[in-house]
């Protein structure tokens, strides 16, 4: 067979056309090996954006991007599960789920990230036990899985490389934001990774990727489909993210808040939506939901889930003293409040906003690779929903020597705002997507 046209290729989907599975090796593998150049994946990237892919299309480009490196074989493993956020402020919901998981003997073999921007990442999180590593040989890796039912590594630039390239080059064209490039950039990892069922969170409202509960649902509906024609299992759980989840937001704070979660002490956002997530994992290996329900509730009330997560701390190399010791995790020892401009009810706490403070405190990064302080960042002391008097506390800022404390009080206030009416509570789970 002659070698494609890549020119063809471009004006194909340019006029709306369909691509087989063929002509997306020819373009994204050919554009990994370097064969392509980089302006005419450029140009092809346009027209998906302006025209879209059919739902096996966006299948199909998924496969190919999750089969362009390495790929990891769990099938020694039982019941494996992995979970993937889409990215939120506060969101520390892995650290807390993915060893309620193992205490349900499933299995959990995860690559997670590192933040940026407004977003935290879990790699970040865990950074903040000394001495944690995310460094895992495979072998090691895979054996921590099989022994724990928990292992957790940074995601390997060798697992779906076509993927890194294209991201590289959509957020340099104005391509990022293009519904079928989305789902298959996160589902070519989560296919790569290898586990048989995948669990998302799909964040919508003001500190999320995906601003509106249509968009939102559209991405889940996408990735939901993609795995299934897979072959794996999916489920997707539509969830709020116009106000920070849980109380903190900031890497230590948000471990310690995990912690308390995981000895039944959590707030009841961020349980609610561990349980619910957990739910849906267990569902998706057949068990029934009201079961599942309690099994999952008695993690959090046993001491389960934490005995788990202070074994897995232990096997990565982190201090496991202080899963059971929070308070001698690094925060930044400045404090200063921000107060209620009038009294009231709190009305909204912008998640944005939050998850900016948070960076100019230094807590999170503009560009990867960039040191980050754990020890800095937001606490919410009230709640939307909550009374409050005319100055009276509402956020906490914890700040190094003043490092972005101006602005971060700023952002804070900007987001804050107070009615003379208890404002009708958003749901925290919107939909559901399986």
């Amino acid at each position: 067979m002659p070698p494609l046209n890549i020119p063809d290729l471009i004006r194909k989907k340019r006029d709306g056309e369909t691509h087989p599975r063929a002509e997306l090796e020819a373009l994204v593998l050919g554009y990994t090996r370097g064969e392509v150049p980089d302006y005419q994946i450029s140009a092809w990237l346009m027209a998906v954006y302006l025209r879209g892919m059919t739902p096996q299309e966006t299948a199909d480009l998924t496969l190919v991007m999750a089969e362009s490196g390495d790929q990891l074989n769990l099938g020694d493993l039982p019941r494996t599960v992995d979970k993937h956020s889409t990215g939120g402020v506060g969101d520390k919901t892995s650290l807390i789920l993915t060893p309620m998981l193992s205490a349900l003997s499933l299995t959990v073999a995860k690559m997670s990230g590192r933040g940026l921007a407004h977003t935290g990442g879990t790699i970040d999180k865990l950074e903040s036990f000394p001495g944690w590593t995310s460094e895992l040989s495979e072998e090691r890796f895979l054996a921590q899985a099989h022994d724990i039912g928990l292992a957790l590594v940074g995601q390997s630039r060798d697992l779906a490389p076509a993927d890194g390239k294209l991201y590289a080059l959509r957020d340099v064209t104005a391509t990022v934001d293009c519904l079928p490039l989305i789902a298959s950039s996160i589902m070519s990892k989560k296919l790569a990774s290898g586990a048989h069922t995948v669990v998302l969170d799909v964040k919508v409202g003001a500190g999320a990727f995906m601003r509106t509960l249509d968009d939102g649902r559209a991405l889940a509906r996408a990735m939901v489909d993609i795995g299934t024609r897979a072959g794996r299992q999916v489920r997707a759980v539509l969830t709020d993210m116009d106000t920070p989840l849980g109380h903190m937001a900031g890497n230590s704070l948000e471990v310690r808040e995990a912690l308390a979660t995981l000895r039944g002490e959590g707030p009841h956002d961020l349980t609610e939506l561990c349980v619910a997530l957990a739910v849906e994992a267990l569902a998706a290996q057949g068990e029934d939901e009201t079961q599942a329900e309690a099994r999952a509730r008695t993690t959090l009330e046993d001491g389960s889930a934490l005995a788990k997560f202070r074994a897995f701390i232990a096997a990565q190399g982190g201090d496991p003293t202080l899963v059971d010791h929070p308070e001698r995790l690094d925060v930044a020892p400045g404090r200063e409040d921000v107060g209620a401009p009038v009294g009231g009810f709190v009305e909204r706490i912008d998640a944005l906003s939050v998850g900016r403070a948070v960076l100019a405190l230094g807590g999170g990064r503009e560009r990867k690779g960039e040191a980050i302080d754990h020890g800095v960042g937001v606490e919410l002391l009230r709640k939307p929903g909550e009374a409050v008097q005319a100055g009276e506390a509402v956020l906490r800022l914890y700040h190094r020597d003043g490092r972005g404390l101006e602005t971060a009080r700023d952002l804070v206030r900007s987001g804050l705002s107070i009615s003379a009416l208890a404002p009708v509570p958003d749901d925290l789970i919107l939909d559901r997507v399986n």
